[in-house]
């Protein structure tokens, strides 16, 4: 028997094999029931949204960076990342309703704890949060032109995850900034979540709160991650929401009790943020 009559070719195995489907994004707990964003949402994005929002970046980063020199409150560069942000929200088409920052003395000083779903988190927070902060940031942005420049520039609190011993002039100088009553915003989660829902927070992110004594406060930005995703440019219009929960104490507290604040802020920031969806933690 000739073992062709019994063995596929190699032409028949592959006709045979159905061709791999593309990886679907997950879908986030905040998607807008029978929404859909098709071609066209695609080609507004990429040839319209992204362009203005690369032109927004490269034209007041240049500006802006030999400002930075005599700026020494950093009042000019945050009114310049406050514009760049400005910017951003108005070309997006994506208006934010903002819940609960009425409740909170935002004369005080407190470090603000805000889930990481999107590239766009930040542009929401600069126009939504009535005052001047810092924003810890990871040292991988420092390798972006314009962007890394303008984050180390305007004082930004740079942490270095894989060498965290690098970080111990940022971690000094925002603790000095907590104590002389700048704000400070972090990511607890230390990174954008790629499915849209909050990740476990990293050991040791309140360890700034703690240290200078002051309320935590958790803030759920709603919609960013449906907004823009990771690993896709196509901005997919729609409102947003920047849910702001009550102040967390800290005071009386030391570094014996970091996690158990841990586990209390996260707990209060998935409680905002799953509010309203189909989500098993908003049950």
């Amino acid at each position: 028997m000739n073992p062709s009559d019994v063995s596929p070719t190699i032409e028949q195995v592959d006709s045979a094999t159905p061709p791999a489907r593309p990886v679907a994004r997950p879908k986030g707990p905040h998607e807008i029931p029978g929404s859909h964003y098709g071609w066209l949402s695609r080609l507004r994005s990429y040839l319209i949204l992204d362009p203005l929002i690369w032109f927004y970046t490269l034209v007041m980063g240049i500006i802006a960076l030999p400002l930075g020199f005599f700026d020494r409150g950093g009042r000019l560069l945050h009114w310049f990342s406050y514009a760049w942000s400005w910017l951003i929200m108005k070309t997006i088409f994506s208006p934010v309703t903002v819940t609960g920052l009425d409740k909170i003395d935002t004369s005080k000083p407190h470090v603000y704890a805000a889930n990481h779903a999107s590239a766009l988190d930040i542009p929401v927070l600069y126009v939504n949060l009535p005052f001047q902060f810092r924003i810890v940031f990871k040292s991988e942005l420092l390798i972006y032109p314009v962007v890394g420049w303008h984050l180390k520039r305007s004082r930004q609190i740079c942490i270095d995850q894989k060498n965290p011993a690098n970080s111990i002039g940022s971690i000094r100088s925002a603790l000095k900034g907590l104590k002389a009553g700048m704000p400070l915003v972090i990511y607890p989660e230390g990174g954008r979540t790629s499915d849209g829902n909050i990740k476990p927070f990293l050991p040791g992110a309140f360890f700034l709160a703690i240290k200078a004594q002051v309320d935590i406060v958790p803030i759920a930005l709603v919609g960013t991650y449906e907004l823009l995703p990771m690993d896709t440019y196509h901005i997919r219009c729609r409102p947003l929401e920047m849910r702001v929960g009550e102040p967390i104490s800290t005071a009386g507290m030391s570094l014996r009790d970091l996690e158990a604040v841990t586990v209390k802020v996260q707990k209060a920031l998935e409680d905002l943020y799953y509010q309203g969806s189909s989500h098993p933690a908003a049950v």
